[in-house]
């Protein structure tokens, strides 16, 4: 049709936006994937799919990753079916759909373009609201989130694209058809309406241009099996990854067992939650990174509000701590003796220090070291400076670490102990509501 644009472009751009989220989805599987074999390992996170792996507990696709948001039926598979495989499916189709389009131009019915429309929308509205949970449940934005976020938004635009260039092509036929035609010369007889040219008319002329390649509506029953198939693309990849993931019982139970599981001279801290419905004994480092993102997981995953917990402070720094030779986190015994003598707020002052952990360590390695910790806990925690040097709380704190020692337990943290099962330090991650189910039923995850 002279002057139209068809939706070549439109389609083009739908293409481009679901390449671009197909790239993005796969390079999050595949990360996710690779931590099946439960280690840990780097993730691509950047803007480039697959560019860049990053290191660290910490970064932003990481805590994405360990998120209760990354994966589905995470108490029934271990790990999860990562969302990103029905991203993956989603994109696929929505690929190939638009390459349909792309290549079929003005032999697509309009309905196609309908259909991109709606259906094209759907990403989008799944990563507005990713988009948020990641705002305000999570406080980061991963980049590979971010891509898949632009690439649903540009497959959006394009179907959104694709129905207004299809509603322009039909209003200029409808205005084409209803134009007046020029009447026959007067006194020649009657006027007989001009034929569009280069349609076939009274006299054989071709039809006008306006009506030259009319796209043709199609029918609605179309649209089903579209929806079919879009609906089995977003979820074979999620099937097909379920049937093929292994077995993990066997490993639930093989990381040992709590030897001496009481103390007999009470130096270890008790917190119970009103909602506890299991004991557990949990070792951590106020200023371990690792047990920092340990203690949000269990919050976060609706666990830490049903312990009833022992903690063992096992500080990470020589100045206490025998078992060293160097400091792994210095500042840490400052902290862990604020903490004991912090009595019914211990908890609190726990979450203070991994709240606080950077700025902590920083002060205790610059120069001023133990005094910069010191004066942080006084500014935040006013009254404890007598406690804290006490002898009491240097043999309390001594008697957790004996309690370590009479347990064997390794020198690292964090470690948790269900009863006296130990949680396999592999499953602290994204295997946590599989191996919560499966060691303390009590303790489904919501």
């Amino acid at each position: 049709m002279s002057g139209s644009r068809g939706l070549r472009w439109p389609a083009a751009l739908a293409l481009g936006g679901s390449l671009l989220g197909l790239s993005f989805s796969a390079s999050s599987t595949l990360d996710y994937i690779r931590h099946l074999d439960r280690q840990v390992h780097d993730l691509h996170c950047s803007f480039i799919p697959g560019l860049t792996a990053q290191e660290g507990a910490d970064s932003a696709c990481r805590v994405a990753m360990y998120s209760p948001y990354s994966a589905l039926f995470r108490e029934s598979f271990w790990g999860g079916i990562p969302i990103s495989l029905f991203a993956l499916g989603a994109f696929a189709f929505f690929a190939a759909f638009a390459l349909y389009v792309l290549l079929a131009d003005r032999h697509a019915p309009r309905r196609a373009a309908h259909f991109l429309f709606v259906a094209g929308l759907t990403p989008l509205a799944v990563s507005l609201m990713m988009a948020l949970i990641s705002a305000v449940r999570l406080g980061v934005f991963c980049k590979t989130c971010v891509g898949m976020y632009i690439s649903s938004a540009l497959l959006a635009a394009g179907g959104v694209w694709a129905f207004l260039e299809d509603r322009r092509e039909a209003r200029a036929a409808a205005w084409s058809s209803a134009t007046p035609r020029p009447a026959g010369a007067v006194g020649v007889g009657p006027t007989v309406p001009m034929a569009p040219l280069g349609v076939a008319g009274p006299g054989g002329a071709a039809a006008a241009p306006a009506a030259q390649g009319r796209r043709p509506m199609g029918s609605w029953l179309l649209l089903p099996p579209w929806l079919v198939a879009l609906g089995v693309a977003a979820v074979t990849p999620a099937l097909l990854y379920a049937s093929a993931l292994p077995s993990y019982e066997r490993y639930m139970t093989g990381c040992g067992k709590l030897e001496k599981p009481t103390e007999p001279n009470g130096a270890l801290l008790h917190v119970k939650q009103a909602g506890a419905v299991q004991p557990a004994t949990i070792f951590v480092d106020p200023l371990c990174p690792t047990c920092k993102a340990f203690h949000q997981r269990l919050v976060a995953e609706g666990v830490f509000e049903k312990l009833d917990a022992t903690l063992v402070l096992f500080p990470l720094d020589n100045e206490c701590n025998w078992m060293l030779s160097q400091p792994v986190h210095p500042g840490a015994c400052l902290v862990s003796r604020a903490i004991l003598c912090a009595d019914h707020r211990a908890l609190d002052v726990l979450e203070w220090a991994y709240d606080n952990q950077e700025s902590l360590l920083e002060g205790a390695r610059a120069g001023a070291g133990a005094a910069n910790v010191q004066a942080a806990i006084r500014q935040r925690w006013p009254g404890f400076d007598a406690c804290m040097e006490s002898k009491a709380t240097t043999l309390r704190l001594n008697r957790m670490l004996r309690y370590i020692v009479d347990n064997k337990l390794p020198v690292s943290t964090p470690q948790m102990f269900l009863g006296e099962t130990r949680l396999c330090d592999e499953d602290t991650d994204i295997g946590l509501p599989y191996a919560v189910r499966r060691l303390a039923p009590a303790l489904r995850t919501r």
